[in-house]
């Protein structure tokens, strides 16, 4: 038995405590918008934050993760009153998401990012994201995604 604070909510989970946080994520606990993609922790589909910072949950062993807060994208609007936080509006409104496989990861790193409390520049969202890969090509309206929802 394996317990996790998710998402502010402390859960058990029969599970090795070897085994990748993902795994937990996706089929244990249901939270299935964090993605897997490359399995190497290389591409950012499956990026959830540990303690506020981007980490890739498919090489993450469970047993590193004690006392830790995970917050998954599902997490992002718990406090929000309409269920969708300005990030994610801002990604809808400016359509970042083509097929949508990396946006989960998208939007954990971003929100990492305008977490700290400053108002980024376009360099510095780029600089932030450069280890999230998009196979779309919409890291332009990502970007400007990011950008419209620091400003709000």
């Amino acid at each position: 038995m394996v317990e996790l604070t998710v998402n502010g909510v402390r859960r058990s989970v029969e599970a090795e405590p070897d085994t990748p946080l993902l795994y937990v994520l996706r089929n244990d606990l249901g939270l299935t918008a964090t993605r897997f993609g490359c399995g190497a922790g290389l591409c950012g589909a499956c990026f959830v934050l540990v303690d506020s910072t981007p980490m890739a949950s498919c090489d993450l062993p469970l047993w590193s993760l004690t006392g830790a807060a995970i917050t998954t994208v599902e997490g992002l609007a718990a406090d929000e009153p309409n269920g969708i936080s300005a990030l994610q509006q801002a990604f809808l409104d400016e359509q970042a998401a083509q097929c949508g496989y990396c946006v989960s990861g998208m939007l954990i790193t971003a929100s990492a990012l305008l977490a700290r409390g400053q108002t980024p520049g376009e360099e510095e969202v780029r600089s932030a994201l450069d280890r999230n890969l998009c196979r779309c090509g919409t890291h332009n309206r990502i970007v400007r995604a990011v950008l419209r929802a620091a400003k709000r």
